[in-house]
């Protein structure tokens, strides 16, 4: 099993003897309840690096809705056991006074992109994101970090973040991974009831196969989806749906 870490100053020990021998880290950042989605970031690290780092962190300032933060998944252990088959070395699981010593006095703003997309229908969502991230990968210090591209617009604003602080960590896209029926893999896809996960595949042929944006709005509401937005833009299209109180993000190419 991955040795599991709860104190910075623990982790910061260990990747100084990483470091002292030459070894690559490579590092995924989580926020638990993980997939065979994650198991794909995890496999990429292990390809890459001699050391694969993991963290799980509910992070509570990305949260805007508290429902949604009280009843996200938390499941160490059964996570450990994914981490385990995946050959993940070390395990950063910290506490919130960990990670936010200082509460929330300080934080990462990006004006522009986290203004759009999923961040006009969560504020401060992507503020928590960028945030949290950050401190991550300070506290990593990996070689290189390994992003899934469902969260598209997550993704570009990490890239964007790292590169505006000069940060050495490289970011590296994952594609994303779908379940047979080609529903996203998510970790909210658990909370689905058996009638909502019958539905949510359609979002993703919707997002496919609609002429334009406006109609696959049109569609995905009369299949019962509450929309937050439909976008296209970079080639993409880009969509947010409800389906009862868990929303699903997902993307496709044009």
């Amino acid at each position: 099993m991955p040795q599991i870490i709860h104190s910075i100053a623990e982790w910061r020990t260990l990747l100084a003897g990483h470091k002292a021998a030459g070894r690559r880290v490579g590092f995924v950042p989580t926020m638990g309840a993980l997939h065979e989605g994650h198991a794909t970031l995890f496999a990429a690290a292990r390809r890459d690096c001699e050391v694969v780092l993991a963290s799980v962190f509910v992070n509570p300032t990305q949260f805007d809705d508290a429902w949604d933060f009280n009843h996200y998944p938390r499941m160490l252990d059964q996570d450990c056991a994914l981490m385990d088959r995946e050959r993940v070395d070390l395990v950063f699981a910290p506490s919130v006074s960990e990670m936010y010593p200082n509460g929330t006095r300080y934080a990462v703003v990006e004006r522009e992109l986290s203004r759009e997309l999923c961040g006009a229908h969560r504020p401060g969502h992507f503020d928590g994101v960028l945030t949290v991230v950050m401190k991550l990968l300070m506290i990593a210090g990996a070689d290189r970090a390994y992003f899934g591209e469902k969260d598209y617009q997550q993704l570009q604003l990490v890239r964007g973040m790292c590169e505006a602080f000069f940060l050495p960590t490289e970011i590296v896209p994952c594609p994303i991974i779908r379940e047979a029926d080609g529903l996203a893999m998510s970790s909210r896809n658990a909370r689905l009831s058996p009638q909502e996960r019958a539905l949510a595949p359609s979002f993703n042929r919707i997002l496919r196969t609609a002429l334009d944006a406006a109609s696959a709005r049109q569609e995905l509401e009369a299949a019962g989806f509450g929309v937050d937005y439909v976008e296209d833009r970079e080639s993409h299209r880009f969509g947010a749906v409800k389906l009862g109180n868990t929303r699903l993000i997902d993307n496709v190419a044009l």
